[in-house]
């Protein structure tokens, strides 16, 4: 059930407490709106901007009423500086080639998820998802999105072997907005078995070079939350920014 908060376009609705998904015994609620027609894409950009999440067709908002946790933040790009630990990552994945593609599912990018959501998030809000539930996901938008897969060369074939990139392995996936100033990073997943890969980092390094490339200003990051473990890696692409009363402030973390 839902409260309507508003009548004029774009209507906000406001769901009913639930449990919060990243601190436990707090209760959530998020404000929501649809996005649709010619409008979807500047208002999404503009949604995006004042700490929207998109998820399908919705762009929705954590609307707590006695917790502020949830941060909006973003990466700016032009003044990125990666540290030695993040470069030690860029090297080790450099193997790795990444293409962008439409947002269309194969069997191939849910068998990564599944095996993702498996290992990683166990009866997490997403745990049950089944193929249907990604292709909503993936390909029910009216905004400009796209995938990005990230691939290798199998195991026990050369580097200079000739293939095709379909051929190669999977690993990787990243459901990505294109913003007027930047990208928003919706969701991403990999292949749980190379975990010391550090793959969740690299597809970030990725997506600050793309942005440096396509002269966009910054990577969206979704929410950081203090306390959160499952959120710290967001604090180690500096600068960051985050979103308070006053604006888009740096994040001091």
């Amino acid at each position: 059930m839902t409260e309507q908060l508003g009548t004029q376009f774009p209507q906000f609705y406001l769901t009913v407490p639930a449990p919060c998904p990243y601190l436990k015994g707090h209760l959530e609620r998020k404000v929501f709106t649809q996005l649709q027609g010619s409008l979807a894409i500047p208002l999404n950009d503009a949604l995006t901007h004042a700490g929207f999440r998109r998820s399908q067709n919705i762009a929705y908002k954590p609307a707590c009423e006695s917790c502020e946790a949830c941060i909006s933040v973003r990466i700016v790009v032009d003044e990125f500086q990666s540290s030695r630990s993040l470069r030690k990552i860029t090297r080790q994945n450099r193997d790795i080639e990444a293409r962008v593609i439409p947002p269309l599912i194969t069997e191939e990018q849910f068998s990564i998820l599944r095996g993702y959501l498996d290992e990683r998030h166990t009866g997490g809000g997403m745990s049950d998802m089944t193929v249907l539930d990604y292709a909503a996901m993936v390909e029910d938008s009216a905004v400009n999105t796209f995938l990005i897969e990230y691939r290798q060369m199998p195991a026990g074939v050369e580097e200079s072997a000739a293939l095709d990139f379909a051929e190669k392995e999977l690993i990787a996936v990243a459901l990505t907005d294109r913003l007027g100033d930047g990208l928003s990073m919706v969701y991403s997943f990999f292949d749980s078995s190379q975990a010391d890969r550090s793959l969740g980092t690299f597809m970030v390094l990725d997506h600050v070079e793309r942005s440096l490339q396509e002269d966009l200003s910054y990577v969206y990051l979704g929410y950081w939350v203090a306390g959160c473990s499952k959120m710290d890696y967001k604090t180690r692409f500096k600068p960051i920014e985050a979103l308070c009363a006053q604006g888009w402030e740096p994040l001091d973390k």
